[in-house]
């Protein structure tokens, strides 16, 4: 049986727009579209990593 991964769900709640490209282009390879949109993505350091480059645009929660 394999091990369960732990998620996070990652809530947009400040716009990208006046923001640098990567940023912008950051929180769409998250698959967060618009404000207030929310995904959940797997817990890995690859994920960590883009939140850590947008952590000012969005709220993060452990599930």
């Amino acid at each position: 049986m394999p091990a369960k991964t732990k998620k996070l769900r990652i809530k947009q709640v400040r716009s990208t727009i006046g923001r640098k490209y990567d940023q912008g282009a950051t929180i769409r390879a998250l698959g967060l579209k618009r404000i207030n949109d929310v995904v959940e993505q797997e817990d890995n350091p690859v994920i960590r990593g883009m939140i850590f480059k947008v952590k000012h645009l969005v709220e993060v929660e452990e599930i």
